[in-house]
C-alpha cells in the first residue's frame, strides 16, 4: 500500500477498502518521529489513519468529520491531551479518545481518563499492546450504543404515541412496584381514575381529529397538575389514571379537585376554525391500604366510584368509603 504524508495528513491508499470497511483513526502527535513511526505500524495492520500534529487542528477536523477513535499524545504544546478529551466531550463529538504517554508518566494518564479519556497506551509502542486498547475501545463504544438503544426503545414502548403520557404497560408495571412499596415500608398509596364526560359526543360532532386533539390537551393538564412524584397514564381510549405514591386520600382528593377544576375551566381547541369547546370529567378515587390490598382490588375499588359519579351526574370526584364530593 502506497500512502503520502502531505503537512500533518496522512492521506491513506485505498488498496483492500473494496473488501471491508477500516477502522479510521485520528491519530494526534507533535513529534513527527513517534507520529511516523504509529502511523505506519496502525497501517500494516489495516486500520486507516489520518495523522495531525496539533490538537487544535484535530478539533477542527473533528468537526466535519467521523472517526472511529482518537490516539492522542497527552504532552503537546497549547492544547494538550487533556485538553482535546475535554473539548471532545463537551462539543458531544461521540468518538473515544485513547492517550498516549511514556512509562514514566502513568499518573497523567489516569488523570487523562478521569476527564473523559477511554484507554491510554504507553511509548515505545507495542503494536499488539495497542490493537487491544483499541479493541476494548471500540468494543466499549459498541455496548454503551446497545445500551442506549435499548434504553431508548424501551422507554419508546412505555410512552403513548398520542398523548405522550405513559401508557397501560407502563401503569401496570409502576403500579406493582408501588403496591410492592406499600406492603414493605406501610406507606400510604393512591389512584384515581380519570373518565373524559361524554367524549364520544365530542367525536361525533367535532370528528375523530378533534377527539385527538382534546385527548392530548387534557393530557397536557393532567401532568401540569400532578406532582412530580406522581405516574399519570393513559390508561385506555378516553379513560386517564394517575398513581399517587405515599399519598393519603385527602391528600390526592386535593390533586384530584386541581385536575378536575382545571379541564372544567379550560377552553379546549379543536382546529379548523371551529372555535373551542368546554369538556368535564368525572373522577374514582380509591385508597390502599383503607379500601384494597392489592393492585387488582384497587383498580376496582377506583372503577367502581368512577362509574359511581357517571350515574350521579358527572364532572365529580367520588371516593371509595366516602362518596361523592
Amino acid at each position: 500500500m502506497e500512502n503520502k504524508l502531505n503537512g500533518n495528513k496522512l492521506e491513506p491508499g485505498t488498496a483492500g477498502q473494496e473488501q471491508k470497511e477500516l477502522i479510521k483513526i485520528l491519530l494526534v502527535d507533535d513529534e513527527e518521529d513517534a507520529r511516523t513511526t504509529l502511523l505506519e505500524l496502525l497501517e500494516l495492520n489495516q486500520f486507516t489513519v489520518t495523522a495531525i500534529n496539533s490538537a487544535e487542528n484535530a478539533l477542527k477536523i473533528l468537526q466535519n468529520s467521523s472517526f472511529d477513535v482518537v490516539i492522542s499524545d497527552l504532552f503537546m504544546p497549547g492544547m494538550d491531551g487533556i485538553d482535546l478529551t475535554k473539548a471532545v466531550n463537551q462539543r458531544g463529538l461521540n468518538v473515544p479518545v485513547i492517550v498516549m504517554t511514556g512509562y514514566a508518566t502513568i499518573e497523567s494518564a489516569v488523570e487523562s481518563m478521569k476527564a473523559g479519556a477511554s484507554d491510554f497506551v504507553t511509548k515505545p509502542f507495542n503494536i499488539d499492546q495497542v490493537k487491544i486498547v483499541i479493541n476494548r475501545t471500540l468494543e466499549t463504544k459498541r455496548l454503551q450504543k446497545l445500551a442506549t438503544e435499548r434504553e431508548y426503545y424501551e422507554n419508546l414502548s412505555n410512552i403513548d404515541e398520542l398523548t405522550e403520557l405513559n401508557n397501560y404497560r407502563y401503569f401496570q408495571h409502576i403500579l406493582q412496584v408501588e403496591v410492592d412499596r406499600e406492603k414493605r415500608y406501610k406507606r400510604p398509596l393512591s389512584l384515581m381514575m380519570i373518565d373524559i364526560d361524554d367524549f364520544k359526543v365530542c367525536n361525533d360532532t367535532c370528528g375523530h381529529l378533534a377527539g385527538d386533539m382534546v385527548l392530548r390537551q387534557i393530557a397536557g393538564l393532567i401532568k401540569k397538575t400532578t406532582r412530580g412524584c406522581d405516574f399519570a397514564v393513559r390508561y385506555g381510549g378516553e379513560e386517564f389514571a394517575v398513581i399517587l405514591p405515599e399519598t393519603p386520600k385527602q391528600e390526592a382528593l386535593v390533586v384530584a379537585q386541581r385536575i378536575r377544576t382545571s379541564i372544567e375551566e379550560y377552553a379546549f381547541e379543536i382546529g379548523n376554525g371551529k372555535g373551542s369547546l368546554r369538556l368535564t370529567v368525572t373522577i374514582g378515587l380509591s385508597s390502599i391500604p383503607e379500601d384494597a390490598q392489592g393492585e387488582r382490588e384497587l383498580i376496582e375499588k377506583a372503577d367502581q366510584e368512577l362509574y359511581r359519579g357517571k350515574v350521579q351526574g358527572k364532572n365529580c370526584i367520588c371516593i371509595a368509603g366516602q362518596g361523592r364530593v
